[in-house]
């Protein structure tokens, strides 16, 4: 018999956490990053879950719920990065960190 597997946004956490029936399985976390933008820095899979495609369907989940609430997200996380570079995500709106630091750094009137 299957576990189930929910993944719910914890905002006091700042995390997007996704459990195996009643036990954490692992976290993907997000920062606020300026105006409708998040920085998502970093994500862990529990090592006793590794390898039963936790950290595929947490960033599948967390990353549709982000599309679907608007803004935009930098996947300054290389697991987050990686997902996004295989997998589409409709609706989410991606800035790569290089192009997130050189908004960030130009100022008015200037490309960024």
């Amino acid at each position: 018999m299957a576990d189930d597997v929910t993944v719910t946004r914890n905002d006091e956490a700042r995390r997007y956490e996704i459990h195996v029936g009643d036990e954490l399985g692992g976290f993907l976390e997000f920062r606020p990053a300026g105006d409708d933008r998040l920085n998502l820095p970093h994500t862990e899979v529990d090592p006793a879950f590794k390898g039963r495609g936790l950290g595929k369907t947490l960033a599948s989940e967390a990353l549709s719920d982000l599309a679907r609430r608007g803004g935009s997200v930098i996947p300054s996380c290389p697991f987050v990065a990686h997902y996004l570079r295989e997998n589409d995500v409709p609706g989410l709106v991606v800035e790569w960190p290089d192009e997130a630091d050189a908004a960030d750094q130009a100022g008015p009137g200037e490309p960024s």
